[in-house]
């Protein structure tokens, strides 16, 4: 049976493209331009991996058309 990936760490961000640092994206959190991590333990946080993914898709949908012409 496949488990879909249920969480992303904070290492894990930066291969699925997040190039930000750590305190930015943690500013990014407080203006709900990101989503919201989860608190696991006392010193450990992980974000949900479909709602990065979501937010990657997002961003991927915004920008502007390529000119081809």
């Amino acid at each position: 049976m496949h488990i879909d990936r249920l969480l992303v760490s904070k290492k894990e961000l930066k291969t699925l493209g997040i190039p930000y640092s750590f305190q930015h994206i943690a500013r990014l959190e407080k203006a709900g331009s990101f989503p919201k991590r989860i608190q696991l333990g006392q010193c450990r946080v992980a974000w949900s991996y479909k709602e990065v993914c979501a937010w990657i898709d997002e961003r991927i949908a915004r920008r502007e058309p390529a000119d081809l012409g």
